[in-house]
């Protein structure tokens, strides 16, 4: 589900880490979330096999407005932004390696 976050720029400034040079990852997390966990090996991993894919964590509680104006509700959330920052593509839930390779073949 949409809820109008594709189209919107995220940058180094809001996220609190520099973007990746051709794609970013954005995993909104929480504490105790355990799905989260399994979602930040996947990230990291497929951020580590593609030249240019960077992979960024973000507490949900410690960042409140950016998840309210991205209308995050619940974790994990994961955002694929392209070169520029976009959001091009959103999932909510733990993902899969196969999922998110195939969602960074329609960024780069």
């Amino acid at each position: 589900m949409d809820r109008g976050t594709y189209g919107q720029r995220l940058d180094a400034s809001r996220l609190g880490a520099e973007l990746g040079e051709r794609a970013t990852l954005v995993q909104f997390s929480s504490a105790f979330c355990q799905p989260c966990r399994a979602t930040r090996r996947t990230l990291h991993e497929v951020a580590g096999m593609v030249d240019g894919v960077a992979h960024v964590e973000v507490d949900a509680e410690a960042h409140l407005a950016l998840v309210r104006q991205l209308d995050i509700t619940k974790t994990p959330t994961v955002l694929v932004l392209d070169a520029q920052g976009e959001v091009v593509r959103r999932a909510s839930g733990q993902p899969r390696i196969v999922d998110v390779v195939a969602a960074l073949g329609h960024v780069i």
